[in-house]
Formats: C-alpha cells, structure tokens, sequence
C-alpha cells in the first residue's frame, strides 16, 4: 500500500508540473484583480491535477467504486466546465444547470440518491419519497458551491477537503467499507501535491490554484461518497446527520455568507470578500494564521461528528447541536464588528473600525 500511495504522489506531482505549463500556454491562468490580491499570473491547475490522477487509479482499479464509469465522468465534466468557468467566466446559471445536469444522472444511473434523514427531529425516521430525487439535486449543488465558496486563501480549500475525507475514510474503514476508505486516502495523497505548490513550500514561482475546476469536482466527489455512505438500504455506513459535521465549516461559511446578501438585497451568488477567512484577516490574523484557524475548527467538527456516529449519539442530539453551533456562528458573523469591539471593551483594548473592503 506505500509503495501504491507513493507512485500515486509522484503522478499527481508529475501531472501538476505539466499543467502549470500548459495552463500558462492557453491562458488558464488567475490574474490579479479587485478580489484577487495575489502577485502574478496563477495557473488555475490543482483540480485538473486532481481528477487526472483519480481518474487514471479508478480506470485501473475499476471495483474500488461502484458505477467507476459513471463517477469518472462526471468528475470529468465537471472538472471541465470548471476550467472553462476559469478561463470564460461562465455564467451562474450554466454552471448549474450543469451541475444539476450531472446530479441527476447520478441518481439514475447510479441510485445515489436521498431516501431519508433519518431521525432528525426526535420523532422518528424522515422518508423523503417522491421529494428525495429533488433535495438530492440540492444536496449536491450545495456541497460543490459550499467547496466552491471557500477556496479563498492559500491551503483552505486543500486542507478543509483533506479533513473531509479523512474523516469519511476514517469512519468507512470503521465499518468494514475498505475500498473506499482507500479512495479518501488517495484523494488526500493527491491533494498534498497541490498543497504544497499552493502554498508555495517549493518556490513561489511554482504557485498554482485549485480553480473552479477542482472545487466542482471536489465538492461533487464529497457529497457522492456522503450520500452513497449515509444511504446504504437497511444499513447505513454514515448516518445522515453525521455529514452536516464533516463539512460543518463549508456548509456553514456558506449558508452565512448567502442569507447575509439576501438580506443586503443582493444576489446570493454575487461575490465579495465577507467570508470567514476575510473576516479572519481583516481582524489582523496572518494567511497561515487563518488557515490553521479555520482548519482546526473544521477538524474539532468532524471529530465531532466522528465520535458522534461512533458512539451512535441519538440523531436527534447531533442536530440539535448543529443548528446550536450554526446559529451562534451566523450571529457572530453577522455582527462580528459588533462582537469584536464589545471584546476590546472587555479587554481594555482599542476599539477597531471594521471595513468590508
């Protein structure tokens, strides 16, 4: 298994050396502008590495996933329309209904599919019937533009994936599922790759992006292996509720983030730089600061939800307690400027004037 994780690595490095060249030769490349406040011209090519690599082990080892064929194309696709987002700008509504496009192929073609919630209120299993192939639909884009959302500061996007599907691993390896254990495995070892380019850990010249291409295909892989997982009939590997804690802070940042533009009258798809990590940084906190900040909160809530479904805590009380962290983590964000100062006065500190700019 070493010797197969370290042939892995070296390919998914290969493979993001290669694309750096040709990103810059065809233009997918991440220029500085308004919101991007990076130096230089950034290949946009981690996610393409990505799907690359994964996409070759699959075709190897085609039994390690059922309905590998399927998977692999719509990894691809999206992957695709990705990178065209990334060198087009596509608009919103395209790569949706792309998305949906590739949601509802999943579901006919491979059953992954919402059929309950399981217990969530305390009253009993929720059977979605003739509503899941519709919630499914959601579920999916809402995990790929969660992914999407986030992928703002350098390792973010790379290091919440890795703890996502580490855990995911973790508990599938718990119940016997060690095929696909060893897919979130390899899906972290390809990710390392791209972490270190990205974070520049071997020349700032080498620097690339995950691009919209990797946080698509990202996404998309989480909430199929979430689903697969949580909806296995008669006996499921995940509980439902226990996904809600694997991606806590995406799902969360990105909740946030869209009731608070509604509420500004805005489009909830319109970017702007009101995310965790901005306001992270706008609070003094360095990048590495931000993302170890960031990080360790999303590994405190998958270990959350690890120790959850180990335990077998009733769904009901996993819930609960979600929407308890949700609500307390909307309401310091949306008034964290608030917050903030009430600490400084607590403190004895300056009072800070806070800026969306």
């Amino acid at each position: 298994m070493f010797i197969d994780l370290a042939f892995t690595f070296i390919i998914a490095f290969a493979i993001l050396f290669l694309m750096r060249k040709v990103a810059k030769t065809i233009g997918l490349v991440d220029k500085p502008s308004g919101r991007k406040l990076h130096t230089g011209n950034v290949p946009l090519v981690g996610g393409v590495a990505i799907c690359l690599t994964i996409v070759h082990y699959i075709f190897s080892h085609p039994g390690m996933i059922n309905h590998a064929n399927l998977f692999m194309l719509s990894i691809s696709a999206l992957t695709l329309i990705g990178a065209l987002d990334d060198k087009f700008d596509l608009s919103v509504k395209i790569r949706m209904g792309i998305q949906a496009f590739v949601s509802v192929g999943m579901i006919y073609f491979a059953s992954v599919e919402l059929v309950s919630l399981g217990n969530l209120f305390g009253f009993g299993e929720i059977n979605l019937g003739i509503t899941g192939s519709i919630l499914t639909v959601i579920a999916v884009l809402g995990c790929i533009n969660a992914f999407n959302m986030v992928d703002g500061i350098d390792g973010l996007l790379g290091g919440l994936s890795i703890i996502t599907f580490g855990s995911i691993g973790l508990l599938l390896s718990g119940v016997g599922e060690q095929s696909l254990s060893y897919l979130c495995l390899l899906l972290v070892v390809c990710m390392l790759p791209y972490i270190a380019m990205n974070l520049g850990l071997i020349g700032r010249e080498r620097k690339v992006f995950m691009g919209d291409a990797g946080s698509m295909m990202i996404g998309f892989t989480v909430i199929w292996l979430l689903i697969g997982a949580s909806q296995n009939p008669g006996s499921p590997m995940i509980r439902p509720v226990t996904a809600l804690w694997l991606i806590a802070v995406p799902l969360m940042d990105m909740a946030a983030i869209m009731i608070r533009r509604i509420r500004q009258g805005k489009s909830p798809f319109k970017p702007d730089r009101e995310h965790l990590h901005h306001i992270c940084q706008r609070l003094g906190f360095s990048s590495i600061q931000t993302l170890c900040f960031i990080c360790g909160f999303a590994a405190l809530f998958a270990s959350i939800g690890i120790i959850g479904e180990v335990l077998k805590l009733p769904e009901f009380v996993m819930f609960y307690g979600f929407l308890t962290v949700f609500s307390c983590y909307l309401a310091i964000l949306m008034n964290y400027a608030a917050v903030m100062n009430y600490v400084c006065r607590k403190l004895e500190l300056t009072e800070v004037s806070f800026s969306s700019n």
